[in-house]
């Protein structure tokens, strides 16, 4: 497994990449995928991170990998290092969500492509996804807590969208000034 580069939004050639939608894997879920999942699960325990779609690393499709540890559903309080310890790595490929409550939750998320920037974002409470998994099983399951938030976050990606696309103006372009400052002092 290779751990790759993360595009961040600092760089202009990056974020034009983030901004794509990506396209639908075709053809079922071949070795060469599993290799791209691999490398982007790696790369995503390397940054650290608890979930990551493929835009993040140059590839334009639809394929997220994530891992909540044992917190998937979970609440804020619940004990999260404990939790990070115990590796459960989940693998989607061509998600959608197929329902979403009406109920809305905020909570403070953060990206792997916007470094050091977090921020409450407001997402439906639950969701109902369906995807294809590592072995390429159809799967439809509820999400509910942090994976909620998590693949919807993710799914954003999918579309070209970064979480700061959900905040107000000035709070974007202070988000994009900071991470560009930070850049520029590494």
């Amino acid at each position: 497994m290779t751990v790759r580069r993360i595009l961040t939004i600092d760089n202009a050639a990056d974020l034009a990449v983030l901004k794509q939608v990506s396209t639908p894997v075709e053809g079922g879920v071949t070795d060469d995928l599993r290799l791209l999942m691999d490398d982007m699960l790696e790369t995503m325990y390397a940054a650290p991170g608890i979930g990551l779609a493929a835009v993040q690393v140059g590839e334009a499709k639809q394929i997220i990998v994530m891992d909540l540890g044992d917190r998937e559903g979970a609440d804020e309080g619940d004990d999260e290092g404990a939790a990070r310890d115990r590796r459960n790595p989940r693998f989607f490929i061509n998600p959608e969500i197929v329902w979403a409550s009406e109920d809305l939750a905020s909570y403070e998320e953060g990206c792997l492509s916007v470094p050091e920037i977090y921020d409450d974002v407001e997402r439906p409470a639950q969701v109902k996804i369906r995807y294809l998994n590592y072995a390429g099983d159809a799967v439809e399951e509820d999400a509910g807590g942090l994976y909620a938030v998590c693949i919807q976050h993710e799914m954003d990606h999918l579309k070209g969208v970064l979480f700061i696309d959900h905040l107000s103006r000035l709070k974007r372009e202070r988000a994009i000034k900071s991470v560009k400052k930070a850049a520029r002092a590494a």
